[in-house]
């Protein structure tokens, strides 16, 4: 489970977060593209566009039930 006291500081301030254990796998980035991006000299995703629209919620949604690492948080902090 992602850990809110761990967010990675390039993540957008709202409800969904990726946290310091994300392997940067690419998973998330391909399912939910529009919210989430690269870090690709610290190599890590992040969430660059809290999602809002039904899609977007439904799309990061999976990214987090499919994450490898459960690096991907949806907790309001």
């Amino acid at each position: 489970m992602a850990d809110p006291a761990n967010k990675v500081a390039s993540n957008l301030p709202g409800k969904w977060y990726v946290d310091e254990e994300c392997i940067d796998c690419d998973l998330c980035r391909t399912t939910a593209p529009e919210n989430f991006q690269a870090n690709e000299d610290e190599g890590y995703s992040y969430v660059f566009k809290q999602p809002v629209t039904p899609e977007e919620i439904e799309l990061s949604e999976q990214a987090k039930e499919e994450c490898p690492v459960e690096a991907i948080g949806d907790d309001g902090s």
